[in-house]
């Protein structure tokens, strides 16, 4: 048997009773954090509370070489992943891997930002249109530094169909965690360069350490880059489309948007 079990947004407390459950009863744990990572916790603490080991598995340890799968087919086996279990296409890989290995999963979900990003924004979850993810800027072959336009693109999109984009921030080895703000300085510069007005008098909003105590959530306009500092990681952006009259108010009251959204807004 082969449990994927979400952990929630932020620390070790987030998990579930049935994913607690199900790792207390587990034969062998294994943990992935490339894909997400709950800033709140460590892996002591983790283990504190589990009352197990946990294995950590790297990225080739997943996606190229999942040999720990095998585990599964003769002994109780849970996979732990930040956020739900399912939010990741690698982890969907996985349980396909492990069906046609004739192994049964379960899945015991977690929340997930995702879905948080509604309720923290106060924007309506039916409103939101593709997502996209935003990653550091790569030096091409002949040494000339990239901007994938693709956030850019998407964002275009929705907007043109009245929907709202989550914009998800860069995680790797190299640079860390991308910040908002660099995620906004990044559209800006691909807007400078096509001039094609997506990302002009444009409202953002920046969200930091869902799930925790010291959560923060910003909206302004994207321009304005010095109002999304909003400190630790993770962080994630949501670039609104047209806004229902209670997304605007929830923005102003909540996030400190600017007051000009509400007269803009749809009743």
């Amino acid at each position: 048997m082969l449990t994927f079990v979400g952990l929630g947004l932020f620390d070790e407390r987030d998990i579930s009773l049935k994913g607690l459950e199900a790792i207390q009863s587990a034969d062998l744990v294994y943990l992935e954090f490339y894909t997400s990572y709950l800033m709140g916790t460590t892996f002591e603490k983790m283990e504190k509370l589990y009352g197990k080991p946990v294995i950590r598995l790297m990225r080739e340890d997943v996606e190229q070489n999942p040999n720990w799968l095998e585990n599964a087919k003769d002994k109780n086996v849970v996979f732990l992943t930040g956020g739900d279990t399912m939010a990741s296409t690698t982890h969907v890989d996985l349980r396909i891997r492990a069906h046609d290995m004739g192994i049964e999963t379960k899945l015991i979900h977690g929340a997930s930002i995702t879905s948080a990003v509604f309720g923290l924004s106060g924007l309506q979850n039916y409103r939101f249109g593709k997502s996209v993810s935003v990653p550091f800027p790569y030096v091409s072959h002949r040494g000339k530094r990239v901007i994938t336009e693709t956030p850019y693109d998407t964002i275009q999109f929705n907007q043109k169909n009245g929907l709202h984009t989550l914009v998800f921030l860069d995680i790797n080895n190299e640079h860390g965690y991308m910040t908002v703000q660099e995620g906004l300085s990044l559209l800006l510069e691909t807007e400078k360069q096509r001039q094609e007005g997506v990302m002009m008098n444009q409202i953002a909003i920046g969200i930091a350490r869902a799930g925790s105590d010291d959560v923060s959530v910003i909206a302004d306009f994207a321009e304005n880059i010095n109002s999304f500092e909003l400190g630790k990681p993770l962080q994630i952006l949501i670039i609104p489309g047209k806004l229902h009259f209670i997304e605007a108010e929830a923005l102003v009251k909540l996030a400190g948007a600017p007051k000009c959204l509400l007269s803009d807004a749809d009743l």
